[in-house]
């Protein structure tokens, strides 16, 4: 009789760990105010994860640090990051694998009555960055100074680094004479006057990068995926089915203007172009062209950004047909 209580015991702790799993509940950890809840708004509003077999879960938090640290700790079954972090991350053992959620990159943009006409003129000027000493924009940028014009835009210019809302604010107050952002707050400065001295997709072409890659996506375990593939099908299935809607549907954009912070018009119009224009091809990703990106990344951010992710891991992209 002992046995079997403590079988029992057992079956009820194994059930709790993993009832939400056998339940079809899939918890995405993301930032509270993030422009992903766009999408997953859209798929709870038309019920798309019931539709494709599961039930979404959506874990808001308030910093990147803590979605890592749930998804990392097993409180979420996915999160949102680039995939050149996802490589780093298999690199190092760990078997995540990423989901394309997004193409939107940056730019760098100044004020609509700046002097500014080049990347020349920025020299002894302040740029602002959000991502930090190896953001990938202002990685790219550099490296497109550094080819067409033989600028060393690092040394040239002083950079003021800092969180993106902060950042935002300078620049609209005139403390930074050019802002390389996310692109969200990039479509806001847009709604405000600012224009694009040259976007990050520009300077990536000119460079023989493909600005296709979608470099921001949903990451999920590789135990996960193995072991409910159906429910990550189902997740990427509606994921897609709310990026038609949103592709195509302004009444849809209506509907989810108040969860936006778009306070007029041109924020709102902004917005929902910047998110459009970033909903990536259903294609496979080109593994030669992320080879060629993640080299480059390799070469100019070294190990603080990719870690010993070297070359393209195998595994990284997912495929339903896998």
């Amino acid at each position: 009789m002992r046995c079997l209580s403590v079988l029992f015991s057992v079956l009820l702790l194994f059930t709790a760990a993993t009832g939400a799993i056998a339940d079809g509940v899939i918890k995405v950890a993301v930032l509270k105010f993030g422009t992903v809840n766009w999408e997953l708004n859209t798929i709870h509003h038309h019920e798309l994860d019931k539709t494709n077999g599961f039930t979404l879960e959506i874990i808001g938090l308030a910093g990147v640090p803590a979605t890592m640290v749930a998804f990392q700790g097993g409180e979420a079954d996915i999160m949102v990051s680039d995939w050149i972090w996802v490589a780093r991350q298999r690199a190092a053992g760990k078997n995540y694998v990423f989901i394309p959620y997004s193409k939107s990159v940056g730019s760098l943009m100044v004020a609509a009555d700046s002097p500014v006409q080049n990347l020349s003129d920025l020299a002894g000027l302040k740029i602002g960055i959000a991502g930090g000493p190896v953001d990938k924009s202002w990685l790219i940028l550099q490296a497109y100074a550094t080819q067409t014009l033989g600028l060393n835009l690092k040394d040239e210019t002083e950079q003021v680094f800092g969180a993106p809302p902060l950042l935002f604010k300078k620049a609209l107050q005139g403390e930074l004479q050019g802002l390389i952002n996310y692109w969200h707050f990039q479509a806001k400065l847009k709604a405000k006057g600012f224009r694009t001295l040259i976007s990050v997709a520009d300077a990536a072409s000119a460079l023989g990068l493909s600005p296709d890659i979608p470099l921001l996506g949903y990451v999920v375990k590789g135990e996960f995926l193995r072991a409910h593939p159906e429910l990550v099908a189902g997740f990427a299935a509606a994921s897609r089915g709310a990026k038609v809607r949103l592709a195509s549907d302004d009444a849809e954009w209506d509907r989810l203007r108040p969860f936006m912070k778009a306070r007029d018009d041109a924020a709102f119009d902004a917005l929902k172009a910047g998110f459009r224009a970033g909903i990536p091809s259903t294609d496979p990703i080109d593994r030669a062209a992320a080879s060629k990106f993640l080299a480059l990344m390799a070469d100019l951010g070294g190990e603080t950004l990719v870690g010993k992710a070297t070359s393209l891991p195998d595994g990284i992209f997912y495929s339903s047909d896998k």
